[in-house]
């Protein structure tokens, strides 16, 4: 496989996972998420993902949550199930069980805590991702697992060269070494990583680059249409929306992806919660942001930024969407 062997390209939230107010599994809200995004007309999504908190799931929660995922989103665009695990056979185990499912293709970072080298990076991908025939994603995430992949010379290009490898997310931190990475295997496989600004347009247009795989996917109002105007190759529309996505995004993610006003899960759970949208709770370890100064905070920016009239406008024109999102929403805030 390589890239020409799929179509994933433009705006993917990564979903959260939304838990009730006393841990469980929110399947209600969780589904009204994925219809929220199909009404966004997000060009895919990933699950169990960071975002999706999948370090505090079960198994059995990680395996339903992509069941529901793939029941509701019913073909409507591309899901991707996080399989992310310590060991090869705990990421093939949820590999299978994403293939039975039906999801489209699974993604995982290197493992975390150990550390690995390059060589042990290229041995985990090699048995993970040839453990079906789905497409597989290639996550750099070093501020999860402390490896970064683009500082290895080489190591992206053996990971593309694996056979069912047919994507990178390349979420280092480090924008030039993303460049890098773009400029190293782009013409063999999809890179989703930092293009929602300026210089992530100019990369697009000239170098390469396929999407962004983001945190929530609060940016979609935003982001879905600049991604259409790339594909347009519409560079004037294109640069309007990115600069509408930059401010918004930059007042509530730092450069290396922490979260301005708490940890980024938490964050993108209030600020959900704040646009009645169903993001739910999140689970210990992490805590909710509850602090009414930093909700105002967080609250301004959503406002100060147009999304809050974006959305609003959005609903205007959908309007036999409302009666349906509303109880969902009023019931995810819990």
């Amino acid at each position: 496989m390589d890239r020409d062997d799929v179509t994933w390209h433009g705006y993917w939230p990564a979903a959260p996972t939304p838990f009730t107010a006393d841990g469980l599994l929110d399947e209600e809200a969780w589904r009204a998420l994925l219809r929220l995004y199909a009404e966004q007309g997000v060009h895919g999504v990933l699950v169990n993902g960071s975002t999706g908190e999948w370090f505090s799931q079960t198994p059995d929660e990680r395996r339903r949550v992509v069941e529901i995922a793939v029941d509701e989103v019913a073909g409507r665009y591309p899901v991707i199930a996080g399989i992310t695990a310590y060991t090869p056979g705990e990421a093939i185990g949820l590999a299978r069980h994403a293939a039975a499912a039906g999801a489209d293709g699974v993604l995982a970072t290197p493992p975390p805590y150990v550390h690995p080298g390059p060589d042990e990076i290229v041995d985990y991908y090699d048995r993970i991702s040839s453990a079906t025939p789905l497409p597989f994603m290639v996550y750099n995430w070093p501020r999860g697992v402390a490896v970064d992949i683009s500082v290895h010379q080489g190591l992206a290009e053996r990971l593309a060269a694996l056979d069912n490898v047919v994507a990178i997310k390349d979420s280092t931190g480090d924008w030039l070494r993303m460049l890098g990475t773009v400029e190293a295997v782009c013409d063999r496989v999809r890179v989703f990583g930092s293009f929602l600004h300026r210089r992530g347009l100019a990369v697009l247009m000239e170098i390469g680059g396929d999407g962004n795989i983001d945190g929530g996917g609060m940016g979609a109002p935003f982001a879905v249409p600049y991604y259409e105007a790339v594909a347009r190759r519409d560079s004037d529309t294109a640069r309007a929306w990115a600069d509408r996505y930059t401010a918004l995004s930059s007042r509530l993610i730092n450069p290396d992806y922490s979260g301005v006003f708490g940890t980024p899960i938490a964050q993108l759970k209030a600020a959900m919660r704040l646009l009645g949208q169903p993001g739910g709770h999140v689970r210990p370890p992490l805590l909710p942001i509850e602090d009414e100064a930093t909700l105002r905070a967080i609250d301004a920016v959503l406002t100060e930024s147009g999304l809050k009239a974006a959305l609003e406008a959005a609903l205007e024109a959908a309007p036999e969407a409302a009666p349906e999102a509303a109880p969902e929403a009023e019931g995810a805030r819990g």
